[in-house]
């Protein structure tokens, strides 16, 4: 008798309730997450609530869990907080509804139009370098100049890391060919730190710098976060080998008004020349038989 009603439960319809049950106890609850991004963006519940154009009130039960917000309040507390796509996803799933934004890979026939302009972007910035990252700093795309520096400056060693920061950060990667490596360290963890702020359910951000500030060699003062010092408006990145230098400054292209949570996320990081010897150095790179 036993063993057949074990088997009604788990093949049954009371399983499907069983499961989704256990899935929602098992989901953030949306007021933990709205406390958590209010306290990210350093606002009151007077101060959210009237951005979002609801009352004080409802918003207080939303976050004690006594009220449910429809989906129109869930996408206006999202507006209100600012949240990118992904979150704004996140947020919709612990109120109980379905995502609203779809995340599609970028080899997809769908963003096909969107990979063709990106790899225009790459092409033209030659013979400079240029990258495609995502939201944790993977290089997902490259142009030709990008891998000639990385090549010519770790002496035709390939990289160990597809992942911008841990190759900054490891010894035994592109760090050593930082010629100011504390510098540009220094810049990558004072914005690594604002996402993790900004993000507070990321705990992808969270867990890569964890790990980035344990390497060897990385200064403890910047297991805080420093609100008192603003990054450089232009950061400099100096490349060395032997006594040959490359000198960049970047800029970052972003998809205005997406609609998808991977393009909310891609950066587009042009390399431009600081001097005219990188300038000569890149062109005679270019110019140079390829292995």
């Amino acid at each position: 008798m036993t063993c057949e009603v074990v088997e009604l439960i788990a093949d049954g319809p009371y399983a499907a309730a069983v499961n989704n049950l256990a899935h929602s106890l098992s989901r953030p609850q949306v007021g933990t997450v709205l406390r958590e991004w209010r306290a990210a963006r350093r606002l009151s519940q007077l101060d959210l609530a009237l951005d979002a154009g609801i009352s004080p009130r409802h918003l207080s039960c939303i976050e004690t869990g006594k009220a449910q917000p429809s989906r129109d309040v869930v996408t206006r507390l999202a507006d209100a907080l600012d949240m990118p796509l992904r979150e704004r996803n996140a947020l919709l799933v612990a109120a109980g509804y379905a995502p609203r934004y779809p995340e599609t890979a970028l080899a997809t026939p769908e963003l096909a139009q969107v990979r063709r302009a990106i790899e225009f972007i790459l092409a033209q910035q030659e013979p400079y370098p240029a990258f495609v990252l995502n939201r944790r700093w993977d290089v997902l795309m490259a142009n030709e100049a990008a891998l000639r520096v990385n090549g010519y400056v770790m002496h035709g060693r390939a990289s160990a890391h597809r992942n911008m920061i841990r190759q900054i950060f490891d010894p035994d990667d592109l760090r050593a060919a930082v010629a100011n490596w504390e510098e540009v360290a220094g810049d990558l963890i004072h914005h690594l730190h604002a996402e993790v702020a900004a993000a507070p359910s990321d705990l992808a951000a969270r867990a890569l710098l964890n790990e980035v500030l344990a390497y060897p060699g990385v200064p403890a003062r910047w297991r805080r976060r420093d609100l008192d010092t603003a990054p450089a408006p232009l950061l400099t990145t100096v490349l060395q080998r032997d006594d040959r230098q490359l000198r960049f400054f970047s800029t970052i292209t972003t998809f205005g008004t997406p609609r998808d949570v991977t393009l909310d996320e891609l950066r587009i990081e042009c390399c431009f020349p600081v001097d005219e010897a990188t300038v000569q150095l890149c062109r005679e790179l270019a110019a140079a038989p390829q292995p």
